[in-house]
């Protein structure tokens, strides 16, 4: 699996970890210096995520997270809210507009 983000097609990129030793200048030191470059790699913040394509199937991507915040993608809705019959729905509006259910005094 290639390291590399589905959306937006990040990915790895090259370049120089530097180390340096020293007091700063502005501490009261005599400077840094540089005392050794070597290759590093970038890699991108890929997370395994489950979200809805465009054909409304749901299906596990690997997105990087500035996807994710930015929205460029939809997560899948675990669980559809709770919604009551539409008999028991019927039912509290007719209790409503009767003014019975309410409370006792």
């Amino acid at each position: 699996m290639p390291q590399k983000c589905e959306i937006c097609g990040k990915q790895p990129s090259f370049g120089n970890q530097v180390t340096v030793r020293g007091k700063a200048k502005y501490l009261g030191g005599v400077g840094t210096k540089v005392t050794g470059i070597s290759p590093r790699k970038f890699r991108p913040n890929l997370q395994r995520v489950r979200i809805t394509d465009e054909n409304g199937t749901s299906r596990r991507a690997r997105v990087c997270t500035q996807c994710i915040r930015a929205g460029r993608i939809t997560k899948r809705i675990k669980n559809r809210p709770f919604q009551l019959p539409a008999e028991a729905q019927a039912l509290l509006a007719s209790r409503a507009k009767s003014g019975k259910g309410g409370k006792k005094k």
